[in-house]
């Protein structure tokens, strides 16, 4: 039986001890502050990172891998005969799965490259259920429908606090971005085939509440919530509330609260959250 090995990318935010139990590979993007180089891996943890963004005079800037280290990866990985899932963020926010695709085509091993269409927690969804597919033998075309499927059925919610990173890197107009400035105007998006789609908007904190308040109602009229996830920028308080209100919901389920990677950070800005879910 051919094994099955799961690769993603740093924008796929997952409690570590996950990974390395299920044995998942990371290629890290990179994030440059004030001149200098990062790698976006372990090394440069999410508070870490939010540290040296408040000090630096710029946005940092992030990259996507070099197509060579995939196809050195892919090389390493496929070198016992193994074939390789590699499932990365949405091109919409970054060229990573395309430099995954052009590796593909590159390695000596057998790569199938999966634009998730999410990121984030979301991302982790499909990667976390492939690698416990593969650790359990199942085929790569039984590991891609349930990646398929998964991918089908996620719903992501991003909040922001503050506009101007998604302005300062051209997610949305300068125009748009002063006026919320102004007016402490916080936005709940719905992350959906790479764009931000508003779902509420308003003055203070009573905005994401109201919202939060909606997004329950959701979920209690879904039949089959298979996992819920929170992430955030800087909001662990903010974070913890939302979990308290869903665990009321769901309290056998494992709802992780995690500071989201760099990548996503440095769009998102300080007190930025996410909440996403999928079902059955």
């Amino acid at each position: 039986m051919t094994n099955v090995k799961i690769v993603t990318d740093s924008s796929c935010t997952m409690e570590k001890d996950v990974r390395d139990t299920l044995n998942i590979h990371v290629m890290p993007l990179s994030v440059m502050i004030d001149g200098v180089m990062y790698p976006d891996d372990d090394q440069l943890d999410g508070e870490t990172f939010m540290q040296m963004m408040s000090t630096a005079k710029a946005l940092p800037k992030t990259s996507q891998p070099p197509i060579g280290e995939f196809v050195s990866l892919y090389d390493e990985l496929g070198k016992d005969g193994s074939e390789i899932i590699s499932i990365h963020m949405t091109k919409g926010l970054s060229g990573t799965v395309e430099a995954a695709r052009q590796a593909s085509n590159l390695t000596k091993s057998k790569v199938t490259v999966i634009d998730s269409d999410t990121t984030d927690q979301g991302l982790s969804f499909q990667v976390i259920q492939a690698a416990k597919l593969a650790k359990e033998g199942k085929s790569s075309t039984e590991i891609l429908a349930e990646i398929k499927k998964i991918s089908d059925n996620t719903k992501l919610y991003i909040g922001i606090a503050t506009l101007d990173n998604l302005v300062k890197g051209g997610r949305i107009s300068r125009a748009t971005g002063l006026l919320s400035s102004m007016l402490n105007i916080r936005v709940v998006m719905n992350f959906t085939h790479g764009d931000l789609i508003p779902v509420a908007k308003g003055r203070g904190k009573k905005t994401f509440d109201k919202w939060f308040d909606s997004l329950k109602k959701e979920l209690k009229e879904l039949p089959n919530v298979h996992q819920i996830a929170i992430s955030h920028a800087d909001a662990k308080e903010l974070a913890l509330e939302f979990k308290e209100g869903l665990q009321e919901l769901f309290p056998e389920m494992h709802i992780p609260v995690l500071q989201t990677n760099p990548v996503i950070a440095t769009h998102a800005g300080k007190g930025a959250f996410a909440i996403m879910y999928y079902v059955d």
